[in-house]
């Protein structure tokens, strides 16, 4: 677990970023990235549906990114304790994950660094 409660797993080429173990898709949307770095995507998706969803009671969210053929696979969810509506939250994930401006901000978070030597 890292220092501020969030767990970082890592498994061939997958990155998966939780508030709890294991990991778990009650609810669920997936969208696919440009090529760039896992942790980071997954940290910034994680922190913004965080704050969509943040007033689910019981939700503990999960984000999971897979490089496939040079492109980022991207799972992002969570587990929810107790009743919810599925369709709503699933809605709200599949529009979070489609929204233009945040699909731009976190392609250019994530982004590959090329490294300068002088």
């Amino acid at each position: 677990m890292t220092r501020k409660g969030w767990h970082i797993q890592r498994k061939d080429d997958t990155v998966t970023v939780a508030r709890r173990l294991p990991a778990r898709f009650d609810v669920s949307a997936c969208t696919v990235m440009p090529s760039g770095g896992r942790l980071r995507l997954a940290q910034q998706i994680r922190q913004d549906m965080w704050r969509r969803l943040q007033n689910l009671r019981g939700f503990s969210p999960v984000v999971e990114v897979k490089d496939v053929n040079g492109a980022l696979q991207v799972t992002a969810g969570g587990s929810i304790d107790g009743p919810f509506p599925r369709a709503s939250i699933e809605e709200k994930l599949a529009n979070l994950l489609a929204d233009p401006d945040l699909r731009t901000r976190w392609s250019a978070r994530s982004a590959h660094r090329e490294v300068r030597h002088g």
